[in-house]
């Protein structure tokens, strides 16, 4: 890898403000080729407890900094963000292999991010309550949480790392971020410049490891870590939150999905393909947010499967770096293989592939072609799952009141879409689908003043919007007993 700024390759481990060697070491590849692109350093034991040590000997001088200077370190960091911004993107690009453009847009989310968290620093207030007596007068005040632990997936390596410690950090929150074993660099390289921008030693702190359930465990299971806030499946969300029952901590989950996305028959049907195109292909389909169950009405399906089919059929699959890539590999074989196995169970049963076979899509290589299934119904595996990957499963409907059944129809409550050109039907729905954000007549679901999280098994909390930072507060009440 060449950069503009070769500083930016850190390999060791970020921790009290220096990268820390560790005994061992783990590859990162680049998923397009394979090739090595660096070795970093594998933490265990001895440097979780230096990152623990390090934000606890911090947390109690950054939580006293004015708002104001939190405010200024931010803006900081956000420039040195931005002005290394192509450097930062082919980083991103090449350890999660999500095409140049994609890998970009990920890097200014964060950028713009850093800029709503410092302004939102200096509008963190208490409440002054109304005086039930003349002796006595009850306000309230938001305090820090404390040291917050931030476990950040490899889809989306950036973003979730500024989303979360970014916001932690501008609450006066120390953190310890464990970056996904398969995307550590973008996270090392985001930490250096925010020591650069001038955040104390100890207020960030990078710990990758190539063993995240041993740390994991070590981080929910520490007393001296206040908070934990986690991206990725339900399945291990429900294993940190049974781990954090010891130490009884404050938790933010942001977990799996399984979106429907709903297509009435009146709906601006070019907008609803690339819609779907959006919110199914975009970053190879490794999204939570990823259009799930795509629910077509059925005097629509036919017309809609073919538009669609034509749309995906002229997606390029291609290499991160390649010039107009659409859809770049899948982050590992395992991903591959599972996806591979939903398509084949589905199949099976009856569901009929509409596009073309890609030949790069081997048995031995993470590509995979960009797929849409048609024919699908509940019995297949793909309907029960999420997806993460470039399919694009189409299930037929007949009514409203049968597909907001239908779509509801999961335990997961991340997102969900639907497309008319009708506003009461897309009001009535949007209010009853089971999810914490719902798009109509839209895929745009990411904004800074925006909240997002879902419910039941895909979560709880919030991050980004209007009060992004409130998660990683407390509310004290004090009652002020007036002297005569």
């Amino acid at each position: 890898m060449q950069f503009n700024d070769p500083n930016l390759l850190v390999t060791q481990a970020w921790i009290n403000g220096t990268p820390t060697t560790t005994g061992d070491n783990f590859d990162v590849t680049d998923p397009s080729t394979g090739a090595l692109l660096a070795q970093v350093s594998d933490c265990g034991t001895p440097e979780i407890d230096q990152a623990i040590k390090a934000c606890t000997q911090a947390q109690n001088t950054w939580q006293q900094i004015p708002p104001r200077e939190r405010h200024r370190m931010l803006l900081a960091w956000s420039e040195l963000l931005a002005r290394h911004i192509t450097d930062l993107s082919r980083l991103l690009s090449q350890e999660n292999g999500k095409p140049l453009q994609q890998a970009t847009d990920e890097i200014q989310h964060c950028v713009t991010m850093l800029v709503w968290y410092g302004e939102q620093a200096r509008r963190l207030t208490g409440t002054l309550l109304p005086k039930h007596s003349s002796s006595q007068q009850n306000y309230t005040i938001q305090q820090p949480e404390g040291v917050v632990a931030c476990i950040t997936p490899w889809n989306f390596p950036a973003a979730a790392v500024v989303v979360k410690a970014g916001a932690a950090i501008a609450a006066g929150c120390c953190c310890i971020v464990k970056p996904s074993e398969h995307t550590p660099l973008i996270a090392l390289a985001i930490a250096r410049l925010a020591s650069v921008a001038g955040l104390p030693a100890g207020v960030l702190n990078v710990v990758p490891t190539l063993r995240p359930e041993p740390m994991g465990q070590r981080l929910c299971h520490s007393e001296a870590i206040a908070m934990l806030s986690f991206t990725g499946s339900s399945k291990v969300g429900k294993w940190l939150y049974r781990q954090c029952s010891q130490t009884l901590k404050k938790l933010a989950m942001e977990l799996g999905g399984n979106a429907p996305f709903i297509v009435f028959d009146d709906c601006d049907i070019d907008l609803a393909v690339a819609a779907v195109l959006s919110a199914r292909f975009y970053n190879s389909g490794q999204i939570c947010v990823g259009a799930n169950r795509i629910f077509v009405q059925r005097a629509l399906a036919p017309r809609f499967s073919q538009k669609l089919t034509q749309a995906v059929t002229a997606l390029k699959l291609g290499g991160a770096l390649e010039p107009n890539t659409d859809v770049g590999p899948l982050i590992h074989h395992s991903a591959k293989q599972r996806l591979q196995h939903l398509v084949d169970n589905a199949v099976a049963q009856g569901a009929q592939m509409l596009t073309p076979f890609d030949p790069r899509h081997t048995d031995d290589s993470v590509w995979f072609t960009p797929t849409v299934l048609s024919n699908m119904n509940a019995s297949m595996a793909a309907y029960h799952a999420e997806i993460f990957g470039p399919v694009a499963c189409l299930y037929t409907f007949d009514d409203e009141a049968e597909v907001i059944a239908r779509a509801n129809d999961t335990r997961a409550g991340l997102a969900a879409y639907v497309y008319s050109s009708h506003y009461p039907r897309l009001i009535r729905l949007s209010e009853q689908l089971h999810a914490g954000n719902v798009g109509a007549n839209s895929t745009q679901l990411f904004s800074e003043d925006v909240p997002f999280g879902g419910i039941n098994e895909s979560g709880f909390g919030k991050e980004q919007g209007l009060k992004c930072l409130e998660e990683f507060t407390r509310t004290k009440s004090i009652a002020l007993g007036l002297l005569p």
